[in-house]
């Protein structure tokens, strides 16, 4: 691995540390029965140990010149099938279901990721994530310090942080710490959740809500959502919200029954 270059244009920082690699897997939870599809797949750093403790592995990578060397690390497992693609311009009909994902993903696109596989119908079993430390905690976060990244998470399955690991714990090290972050039980109790109202008509809301999220409920839903003041505030009372709390402080229960109360 020492004689690839990593491309900071693909935001490319391999694990290098066994003891973190280990803790990847151990994390993900694999049974030996599973399909699983590796995001970012690189040289293959986590690839044989996913080959090893699942049924099957669909490694992805973008990087054409890393293919070869993943080939290589691989040669002797025939549970791996290695495709070049560009995992967002990838249909994730096209993986088997049930399926797990599992990856060392590039900062700077964490969360289209994380919503490539969850705003789908076919979603994965669970997600398990290295990323940016600060973002996961974002993720994890409970209301008062909600964000619109944590309601799209939540809204699907149930974050937690499962680990932690150094920069100095890759190849090259990137500037901050980063953290192994588990989804679990996506898209189970979606429908129960949303019992009838639209995942876009909840994620309107929640960004007009965020738009200004220092601003009082009832001022940025009325100036994004073409609102009267006297409208937004009947509107948030008779969903059982006070108009005056902030977007950060609603939990994602909370913005299903306004856009409930709204869509009578």
């Amino acid at each position: 691995m020492e004689r690839i270059r990593a491309k900071k244009s693909l935001g490319q920082h391999w694990l290098a540390d066994r003891n973190a690699v280990g803790k990847v897997v151990e994390v993900a939870g694999l049974s030996g029965q599973e399909t699983v599809v590796e995001v970012g797949s690189g040289p293959g750093v986590l690839t044989p140990l996913l080959a090893e403790q699942g049924k099957r592995v669909i490694a992805v990578e973008l990087d054409e010149t890393l293919v070869p060397k993943l080939e290589a690390t691989v040669a002797d497992r025939s549970n791996v099938e290695i495709r070049q693609a560009d995992i967002l311009e990838t249909d994730t009909a096209d993986f088997p279901e049930p399926y797990h994902v599992v990856g060392n993903v590039p900062y700077y696109i964490t969360s289209k990721i994380i919503r490539h596989f969850l705003e789908t119908p076919h979603r994965p079993e669970s997600m398990t994530l290295t990323i940016q430390k600060e973002v996961a905690e974002r993720i994890c976060a409970l209301p008062p310090k909600m964000s619109v990244l944590a309601v799209s998470v939540q809204l699907y399955g149930t974050p937690r942080i499962a680990g932690r690991i150094p920069a100095k714990a890759f190849r090259p090290p990137p500037e901050v710490d980063s953290a192994i972050l588990r989804i679990e039980n996506i898209g189970k109790d979606l429908d129960r959740t949303l019992d009838g109202v639209s995942e876009s008509a909840v994620f309107s809301f929640v960004r007009a809500g965020f738009a200004e999220k220092r601003k009082q409920l009832h001022n940025t839903l009325a100036h994004n959502l073409d609102l009267s003041h006297e409208q937004a505030s009947a509107l948030l009372r008779q969903a059982g919200i006070e108009p005056n709390r902030r977007a950060e402080t609603l939990s994602v229960e909370e913005w299903v029954t306004l856009v409930r109360q709204a869509t009578r």
